[in-house]
Order: structure tokens, then C-alpha cells, then sequence
């Protein structure tokens, strides 16, 4: 961009056109590879990102449809191509690909994919993306691996084509080391073709506006966003602010404990006395802590600025080196979403001090995905235990708790907050495993009482369909410590994970659901807001009759609501 002050107003409209035109690119993009993609997650959940980067590898605007810990630590993929990769050694047609949990989104299963854009022969941006693929070898069952040579497949940052030519040798290596290799090169070349076609339009839009104005139009985004979000910052009042959440940890509780600090040039977000790495793979990279924490940042401080490489760079994040939340490689960390999607919670509970910002509830934040395999060798032998085993099969299922209830609204059930998936349907499940769900349903009582109620959890209930042995991979929290109210809001149910006749299971690390047994997923609900004497008794009315919460709990947690409804008329 021009510094000169005195620029002309229309290259401002120009520059608004463009940023226009970049915002719709990367959400083609996105929604070209959800079309695309083979696996659920992506074709149903949503479980992905896209996003335009300018040559210096910043990213100038992503696609709404993604989650954050995707977008966010995706902001910096680009640069750490352009680390292995100089300019000079970046041709036309090339893409690049890599699930490097250091330099991508956190674990193997998240693939990220590179392209360069040229336009009048001069490397001019980059499109990135990345998906989560079903299967990428390795042990399969969440707690098997205590490092991360067992979790699967790494790619360090390489060509998958070159000049245009797709690299077989990668291609083979890929294929020879995954269960499905239809499905997860499906998704990888579905990652290419929605990169490509944000390709072609990003030259129609350089060829009409010039490689000039499109540069200068990525400066001014940068440099708009980045000032946006510091005049924001700058009207809060500076100073410490400390929150601390105990989680259910592994084996003994961990306590997450983080101090934001509000200056003029940004906010800096430090994470105080995290506990050591722990030998299953809950333990987080720095990509994707920096990622949730930004987002809880930017949930409460500048929502309205659009998220970029401009906006980010008022956030920085810290934690100790070697600690569960900038683990090291080799590390297990193929599931630190349990871990990494309670940071927003953390992160926004400090600013519960400040007047000017209004702080929800805690939520059951973590995703409650369902991973079941079934088969041999999918199928672990139990205390000398074998079991009948049936067809083969690997499945992963994203679902969601509740969320927590805001000063002015009830939390919404069953949605994924942080995250932003979707649930994927049954009727999808059912048709490519094995197995049946026999319920899946609101988890009644679940939501904290409050003057605003919690969102409500799930409960689920599977089952073999062949009666045969299928294993389960949970990696849940709220368990045992539930999502916290607000301002006298009272706590969420906790989750729990157990078979039908009744006997619990853990809800980290592997189980077996025997033949004839339903496997039984009650997902934790979210934390109320405000005292639960001043919710309105006809909202109780409301929750009784749609099933909500039950009579007895109306009782239990509004003791004077039949009082008031006979009041109210």
C-alpha cells in the first residue's frame, strides 16, 4: 500500500471491491471442498479451512465456513512453506503438502494443503486449505500411541506436484500407509482441486484491478484490521487479569491457569505453571494453543474485525516450553482438541473483572467425537478376552455438549463451541459401518440452572449390528469437573461414558463394547448465567413442557418457579 497520506478515496472503493471479492474466493473455496471431500468430516461436519495468503505468505481473508483451530493455525502455514521453500524454488503449478503437527493444525489427521498463485509471471499469493482425513495409519485408537511416530503418517513440507505434474512417489507413500487409501487421497486431491479453483478466480480478479492494486490492497487489509482490533484493545482498561479452570486431566486433574495482560500495543496472553506432557495424546502444540487462545480473544474484543494475519498479530501467546500446552515433539498429540478446545473458556474468564465486557458461561468446549472401529485387529483383546468380530471398520462421528448461557439467552444445545462443526448424521454413519444408533436425543437436565439456562449435552446410544465386538476411543473431559455458571449461574451436568447395563467406561483411552451390549454417550451441558431465582417461571414452563428439563429438576433448581407461574396468571 501507498503511504502517501493524501491517497485518493477511490482507491479505498477499490480496495473494499477487492477485499469483496477475496471474502467470496475463500468461501467458494471452502464450500468447493466440502463438494469435494470424501471423508464425513469435511462432506458433513464441516471439519476444515481455506483461506488467501498474500506472497510474503500473510493471511489476508478466510472462508467462514472452518473452525478455528484450523483457520487460526493456518494463518502461519504459508510462512513455514516459504522456510523450506525460497521463491526462486516455487514454480507454477506446484502444491505442497504437509500434516507436520508443529506447523499445521495440531495432529497427523489434519492435512494442509499449499498453492502458489502466478500472475504475469511473479509469484503473487497463496490459497491454503486443510481438512481432517479419517484415517492416517498408524495405531488408530486414541491412547495406544505414546509418541507421535505411532499416531500415523508424517509429512514434512513437500511438492505434491510439481509445475503442474502430481508427484507419484508421495502419492505411494501416502497410499501404502493408510487403512482407506481411497478415502484419505480422495480428500487430499479434493484439498487440491478447491485450492485451484481459488486459483482461477483470484487471476480474473489480479487481471481486472492489476498485481499492483492487489498488493496494495493486501497491505491496506493487513494494516486496517491490525488498527481496528488495537482501537478496540486501547478503550479496554490495561492491567493483569488471571483466570484458572481445573479440568479432568489424565490419571489426576490438571488445573489451566492464564493472565492476559491489556497494553496499547495488544493483549498478551500467558499460561501460568501448565503441567508436564502426559503419555497419551492430549497434549498441545503451540499451533493450536496460540489458535484458541487468539480465538477467545477475539470472541469478546474485536468480533466484528475480520480475521487475518493483521488482526492476529495483536495476540501473543506463551506457555513453558515442553508443557502440555507447547508440547515438544515427540509428544503424542492426536488428541489435543480435548485439551486445546477448553482454552476459550479459560482465556475469556479472564476478563470476567471488566465491566465493559459481557462474559458467558463455560461450555462443554471440547468436542465429544464418537471413534468406533470394528474387526480384526481393530478390536483390542480385553484381560485375555477375545471376542466375536465382524466387519471391518473405522468411523469417526464430531458431536457436541451444550453451550454456556450468555447475560441475555439460553446456551444452545448440542453445539460445538469452540469448534463450529456440524454433528454428522446418523442415517451418514449407519450407511458405511456396521452399526445402529438406537438413540440420540437432548440429555434432559443437562444445561446449568440460571437466570439464563445452559445448552442442553446429547446422549447416544450404539450398538453392533452384526452382535458383534466394536471398540470405542473416547477422549472426553467434563467428566468430572462440568462447565462452570456465571454470575451465580449454576454448573452444567458432567459427561459419562458406560454401557447399557451400567458399567462406566473411562472417557480417555480405548474400550471394547461387547456383543449384545449398547454403548452409552452422555455429553456434558453447558454453565447457566445468573442466579437461577430470576429466571422467568413461564421459560420454565416452556423448558417443562418441550422436555428440557423435568419437573423434579424445576423443583430442585427453581423452587419458588410454581409460585410465580400461579402469579403470573
Amino acid at each position: 500500500m501507498s503511504k502517501d497520506a493524501s491517497r485518493h478515496g477511490k482507491d479505498i472503493v477499490c480496495y473494499q471491491i477487492i477485499w469483496n471479492r477475496l471474502i467470496s474466493i475463500a468461501e467458494q473455496q471452502a464450500h468447493a471442498l466440502v463438494r469435494c471431500a470424501f471423508g464425513a468430516p469435511t462432506r458433513e461436519a464441516g471439519d476444515l479451512s481455506a483461506g488467501i495468503y498474500d506472497a510474503k505468505g500473510n493471511m489476508l481473508s478466510q472462508a467462514v465456513t472452518g473452525t478455528p483451530g484450523h483457520v487460526n493455525s493456518m494463518a502461519k502455514s504459508v510462512s513455514h512453506v516459504l522456510d523450506v521453500f525460497n521463491p526462486s524454488q516455487i514454480e507454477d503449478g506446484d502444491a505442497f503438502i504437509f500434516n507436520d503437527p508443529w506447523k499445521g493444525t495440531g495432529h497427523l489427521n489434519d492435512i494442509v494443503l499449499v498453492t502458489p498463485v502466478f500472475a504475469q509471471q511473479q509469484l503473487v499469493a497463496f490459497f491454503a486449505c486443510t481438512l481432517h482425513v479419517v484415517d492416517i495409519g498408524g495405531s488408530s485408537v486414541f491412547g495406544r500411541a505414546t509418541q507421535v511416530y505411532e499416531e500415523g503418517l508424517f509429512l514434512p513440507i513437500l511438492k505434491i506436484r510439481r509445475a503442474g505434474k502430481i508427484n507419484d512417489d508421495v502419492i505411494a507413500i501416502i497410499q501404502h500407509n493408510v487403512r482407506d487409501s481411497g478415502q484419505t487421497l480422495g480428500d487430499i486431491f479434493a484439498e487440491i482441486s478447491s485450492n485451484d479453483l481459488g486459483t482461477r478466480l483470484l487471476i480474473k480478479l489480479i487481471e481486472k484491478y492489476g498485481v499492483q492494486a492487489f498488493k496494495d490492497a493486501g497491505d491496506y487489509i493487513l494494516e486496517t484490521s491490525r488498527n481496528a482490533s488495537l482501537e478496540l484493545i486501547r478503550a479496554l482498561p490495561p492491567g493483569d487479569y488471571v483466570n484458572t479452570m481445573t479440568v479432568d486431566g489424565f490419571g489426576t486433574p490438571f488445573t489451566l491457569k492464564a493472565k492476559i495482560t491489556i497494553h496499547e500495543n495488544g493483549i498478551d496472553v500467558a499460561y501460568l505453571d501448565v503441567p508436564n506432557c502426559v503419555g497419551i495424546g492430549i497434549n498441545v502444540p503451540m499451533s493450536y494453543t496460540e489458535a484458541y487462545t487468539a480465538y477467545g480473544i477475539k470472541l469478546l474484543v474485536n468480533p466484528d474485525v475480520p480475521n487475518n494475519a493483521g488482526s492476529l498479530s495483536v495476540v501473543t501467546v506463551s506457555a513453558p516450553d515442553g508443557s502440555l500446552l507447547n508440547a515438544h515433539h515427540p509428544a503424542p498429540v492426536a488428541g489435543r482438541g480435548s485439551i486445546g478446545q477448553l482454552l476459550p473458556d479459560v482465556v475469556i474468564g479472564c476478563f470476567s473483572s471488566i465491566a465493559e465486557i459481557s462474559v458467558p458461561a463455560e461450555s462443554s468446549s471440547s468436542l465429544w467425537n464418537i471413534v468406533l472401529s470394528g474387526g480384526a485387529g481393530l478390536v483390542p483383546d480385553v484381560a485375555g478376552k477375545t471376542y466375536p468380530l465382524g466387519t471391518k471398520f473405522n468411523l469417526i462421528s464430531l458431536n457436541a455438549g451444550g453451550m454456556g448461557a450468555q447475560n441475555n439467552q439460553d446456551g444452545m444445545s448440542a453445539t460445538a463451541f469452540p469448534s463450529g462443526i456440524r454433528n454428522v448424521s446418523v442415517e451418514i454413519l449407519e450407511s458405511t459401518a456396521p452399526i445402529v444408533f438406537t438413540k440420540k436425543d437432548l440429555a434432559v437436565n443437562s444445561g446449568g440452572a440460571g437466570r439464563f439456562r445452559g445448552g442442553l449435552g446429547q446422549i447416544v446410544e450404539i450398538e453392533s449390528r452384526e452382535n458383534t465386538a466394536f471398540a470405542t476411543s473416547p477422549n472426553y473431559d467434563r467428566t468430572l469437573y462440568p462447565a462452570r455458571g456465571r454470575n451465580g449461574g449454576e454448573t452444567g451436568k458432567k459427561g459419562r461414558v458406560s454401557l447399557a447395563s451400567g458399567t462406566p467406561l473411562p472417557s480417555r483411552g480405548s474400550s471394547v463394547v461387547p456383543p449384545g451390549e449398547r454403548l452409552v454417550i452422555e455429553m456434558a451441558g453447558g454453565g447457566g448465567y445468573g442466579p437461577a431465582y430470576e429466571r422467568d417461571s413461564a421459560l420454565i414452563a416452556r423448558d417443562i413442557h418441550y422436555g428440557y428439563i423435568t419437573e423434579a429438576h424445576a423443583d430442585e433448581h427453581y423452587p419458588l418457579w410454581r409460585t410465580k407461574n400461579e402469579q403470573a396468571g
